[in-house]
Formats: C-alpha cells, sequence, structure tokens
C-alpha cells in the first residue's frame, strides 16, 4: 500500500514533447508515491511509450519536469537512471543464455559483483519462480517463463521505481496470473511501480490510481472509485418483478438514492450509485409499494465504462 505522506518516488509535472508539428505529451503530471502501484491506460498512439521513454531517460521532453527521488532525470541523468527498473514489452533477454546467465550479465550492467551478484540472482530466481530452470537456455522457455525473467532483470537492482509496459502481453492464463500475484508482492514490499496495459482487469485488479491518457493529454487520474465519481457514472440495476410494477417505478424515481428508474414489461430499470450497498432499501421500496422481485441484475460502473466515456474508445482498440 502507498505511504501517501512519504516524498514520491515519481514526481512529472508539465511534461510536453512534439515531434514537428505532431504534439505527442501534452502537458501531463503526476506522481507515483512508494508501494503504490500507478496504471497509465490509453489507446494505441495516446502517448503512453513516450510518456515511459521520457521518464526513463530514454527521450528528453521540450518542457516540463521529471524528478525520481527528488533527482531531475535526463537522457544524461546517469545516477537517476539507476533508480529506474524498466521492463520493456519487447523481451530484453538473451536466448542463448540461461535465466542465472541472464540475470548475472545484467547484474553486472548494473554494478553487482561477487557474492552480493550471486545472492541477488538467487532470490530473483526464486521470486519469478525460474529456479528449477536457472541453468535452461531462455530460448526454450514458455512465454510466461519469458516474461518473468524480463520482470527479473528489471528488479536486479533493486530499483526505486519499476517500469512495467505490457508484462503480460502473449502468455497463457495461469503465466499471467503468476505475473500479477509476483506485481502484487512488490507492490506490498515498497515497491513504486509505473504499469501499463491493454487488459482492464489487469488495471483493476493491481491499480491504486489510475492515469488515463489520450491524444497525448491526461484526461483524469485517481482511484477506481474517484474516475467513476468524476465522469459521473453509475451502476445500472435490472429487476424482475410483479405487480404495481409502475407505482414501484415513480416511487424509485422519486427516491434520492436513484438518478432515474422506469418500468417496462415485467422489469423495472433504474440507475443508481453504489447499487450492491443500497440494493437492500431498493428492494424494500419494490415490497412496500406492491411489487414482487424475482430476480436482480446490476452492471457496475467500472474503469472500462470510465475509459470508454473519456476517450471514446475501448482499450484494447
Amino acid at each position: 500500500m502507498a505511504d501517501v505522506a512519504a516524498q514520491p518516488v515519481l514526481s512529472c509535472s508539465g511534461v510536453r514533447r512534439a515531434f514537428g508539428d505532431l504534439v505527442a505529451v501534452k502537458d501531463i503530471g503526476f506522481s507515483i508515491a512508494p508501494g503504490e502501484t500507478y496504471g497509465l491506460l490509453g489507446p494505441n498512439g495516446a502517448g503512453k511509450t513516450t510518456v515511459i521513454s521520457i521518464i526513463a531517460g530514454l527521450l528528453d521532453r521540450d518542457a516540463g519536469e521529471v524528478l525520481l527521488a527528488g533527482e531531475p532525470m535526463s537522457p544524461g541523468a546517469t545516477k537517476t537512471k539507476r533508480l529506474i527498473g524498466l521492463v520493456p514489452q519487447d523481451l530484453a533477454i538473451y536466448p542463448d543464455l540461461g535465466a542465472a546467465e541472464n540475470l548475472e550479465f545484467f547484474g553486472k550492467l548494473q554494478g553487482l559483483r561477487g557474492e552480493p551478484l550471486r545472492k541477488r540472482v538467487a532470490e530473483v530466481l526464486e521470486m519469478t519462480g525460474l529456479t528449477d530452470r536457472a541453468r535452461d537456455r531462455a530460448g526454450t522457455y514458455s512465454g510466461g517463463m519469458k516474461r518473468r525473467l524480463n520482470i527479473g532483470v528489471g528488479l536486479l537492482h533493486r530499483p526505486a521505481l519499476l517500469i512495467l509496459d505490457e508484462p503480460t502481453v502473449g502468455v497463457d492464463p495461469q503465466s499471467r496470473n503468476a505475473i500479477l500475484e509476483s506485481i502484487e508482492l512488490l507492490g506490498e514490499e515498497g515497491m513504486a511501480i509505473l504499469y501499463t496495459t491493454h487488459y482492464m482487469e489487469e488495471a483493476e485488479r493491481l491499480c491504486d490510481r489510475v492515469g488515463i491518457v489520450d491524444r497525448g493529454e491526461l484526461k483524469a487520474e485517481g482511484t477506481q472509485r474517484e474516475l467513476i465519481e468524476i465522469v459521473g457514472q453509475r451502476d445500472r440495476l435490472t429487476l424482475a418483478a410483479s405487480g404495481a410494477l409502475a407505482a414501484t417505478a415513480a416511487a424509485l424515481a422519486a427516491h434520492p438514492l436513484v438518478e432515474d428508474a422506469a418500468a417496462s414489461g415485467d422489469t423495472i430499470t433504474l440507475t443508481v450509485d453504489r447499487a450492491h450497498e443500497h440494493l437492500p432499501e431498493i428492494l424494500s421500496v419494490a415490497s412496500e409499494t406492491g411489487s414482487v422481485v424475482r430476480g436482480v441484475e446490476v452492471d457496475t460502473a467500472n474503469l472500462e465504462s470510465v475509459f470508454l466515456k473519456l476517450t471514446g474508445k475501448a482499450l484494447r482498440e
């Protein structure tokens, strides 16, 4: 869980980047606290890759500020770059080397040597579930194992900020779940994580806060509940019922918890905030006004509906 009182691990403000006449990033700003997983969501071409490249010091910005643990980031900031573990979408491992050899090689690039390196390699192999296959060529691994090794490389030097760009692309459901469980543990251990994904359920499961990016702009950010409230999304509740449905719909429409309600055939459909919490009270109103409810269906407002409303697109378009 994020320590909101602590200094942010990452702080961005007014970040802007153009490529000729195309403005890819327009004054984006957000922060990530220790132990917080921040999801950066946007359709293809939204500017996520450019933002990540700027944060990681791979690309310079035209304006704005990026601080890692209070230190400025830029392509020439070698010391600050060591605070980041970057796990790209494209695999950055050597297929002819085993997991242990890959980790040893990248560990040396990070300045690790001797016993500290051997100990850290063993820890990361255990963490990623690759100990039993440590000496086998990475080229023989499944897609999920390769992804776990890719993440392990980013973790070797214990970065302050781990950037994960689509870490579960192309893996089977079992491997995907193992990767997500590992990421959850990292957050619990206090690591700040910047996470991009095309799978909305991953963002809902992992992310403490989410920033929604479209056409280079940060459209909104917050917790899932905050985003739902920002855009005014509500749950849709359908009651299958018999009896005085018109009277029940009228009573529900006048209720302070309900935004609107209408009867049609043998159903009553209403819009309400936090439907699951208020369902007992709604059912009580239905009973008091002469309706017998036989079934309930709740269409809950979620990140997918928020994303669609803010961008006009589904995340995976």
